[in-house]
């Protein structure tokens, strides 16, 4: 774990201890409160990515509805690998400019994520049941097949 990573767990703690904790943490209260105390000082690449973040979540919010009237999201990002960094770039699915090759990788990563957020969540649930031996043990289905039909079938609002 890296020595941000340390740092953010100790103040964590401390706030829990200062401010107390019911057993849920709102990240946007911790921070106002290391911000506040000092113990977080955002540099310029921490503001910048800031920003960047913003931007890419108003990328993720565009939709857009097509002829068939089904709403779909506009725009598209894919992690690629420059020198040391990864990046994620965007493209907006109607411009005709943006290649090919960029939805096939992400629509690729994408669906890894999903694969391994089933996992992990697997992983949790079974952990969570082990720990606490539930007289009904929390059951997980990972076969969306019929929760993505269903969905289709739905006639969606548009925003």
């Amino acid at each position: 774990m890296s020595a941000y990573s340390n740092a953010v767990k100790e103040y964590v703690e401390r706030y829990k201890a200062e401010v107390g904790s019911d057993g849920l943490l709102d990240p946007h209260a911790v921070a106002e409160w290391a911000y506040r105390n000092g113990l977080h000082k955002p540099n310029l690449t921490t503001v910048i990515d800031a920003i960047a973040t913003d931007i890419a979540q108003v990328f993720r919010e565009e939709y857009r509805v097509d002829r068939h009237g089904r709403r779909y999201r506009a725009k598209h990002a894919a992690v690629e690998k420059r020198g040391t960094r990864s990046i994620s770039l965007w493209a907006d699915m109607d411009d005709p400019n943006a290649p090919h090759s960029h939805f096939q990788k992400s629509f690729g990563q994408r669906r890894h994520q999903i694969v391994d957020d089933c996992v992990q969540l697997k992983t949790d649930v079974d952990v969570y049941n082990d720990k606490r031996n539930p007289a009904e043990p929390i059951q997980i289905t990972l076969d969306f097949t019929l929760d993505v039909a269903e969905l289709q079938q739905v006639p969606r609002r548009v925003a």
